[in-house]
């Protein structure tokens, strides 16, 4: 048995890989998914669990959770990171992109929520995080199929927030802006107001103060942590 435990999706790389790395920090034992099969490597060298897995698909989710619970006994933490969805022009996306977005985007959240509330309301509760980005509430053409999705993600986030704080489990999600596990051209690191892009560990510092009881108060919010970015208040 042990005693935190924390699930992290999309966990091989950039901000995934960062949140599980300052999770296991803070003491909890990571159990981790990828795609690519590199969050079983991180999660050895963290002394946690890998899995290689699909978010978008049901019974890697439901695999994953199981293992969770039969390995350790608890669920304390989930961070639903996700890869980034279509773009392109706002009326040339087809309707095949549009769904694999809310796949990506939406449906991992809720199914992670089905699978792991259960769990949670048997313990302590449990926090959980979305990782969305700033174009959630200000929409940008550069990213449609994540401006749209995204925001309602936020909403879910707020829906299942309030349903079940009564049973000591908060949702909240950060909103990065741009970050340095990708390439930041000129134009776009001058428009952010601090000049640079983000670390990925200041993100994944939002996430583990999130997950903290420092924020046991702190439940259905979009936390944005994108450099001043974004403008409206």
């Amino acid at each position: 048995m042990t005693e935190k435990t924390a699930i992290v999706t999309a966990a091989g790389s950039g901000i995934g890989e960062a949140c599980a790395r300052r999770l296991s920090k803070a003491g909890y034992t990571p159990v981790l998914l990828s795609k690519s099969g590199s969050a079983v490597e991180v999660a050895k060298e963290l002394g946690g669990d890998g899995f290689e897995g699909d978010v978008t698909d049901p019974d890697d989710l439901a695999a994953l959770v199981e293992a969770t619970e039969e390995r350790y006994g608890r669920i304390d933490a989930v961070v639903n990171n996700t890869g980034h969805p279509a773009t392109g022009d706002l009326l040339e996306l087809t309707d095949e992109q549009w769904y694999q977005g809310l796949d990506l985007v939406v449906l991992n959240a809720v199914r992670m929520a089905r699978l792991v509330t259960p769990t949670m309301q048997d313990g302590d509760g449990g926090a959980i995080v979305n990782i969305s980005t700033f174009s959630a509430f200000e929409p940008s053409p550069d990213f449609p199929v994540s401006s749209v999705l995204r925001a309602a993600l936020g909403s879910f986030t707020k829906l299942y927030a309030d349903r079940y704080a009564d049973d000591g489990i908060r949702m909240n999600a950060v909103l990065p802006g741009f970050v340095d596990s990708y390439e930041v051209d000129d134009e776009t690191r001058e428009a952010i107001p601090m000049g640079r892009p983000g670390r990925t560990e200041e993100i994944a510092d939002a996430v583990a103060y999130l997950c903290s009881p420092e924020a046991s108060y702190v439940t259905g919010q979009n936390i944005r942590v994108d450099g001043g970015l974004t403008s409206s208040v």
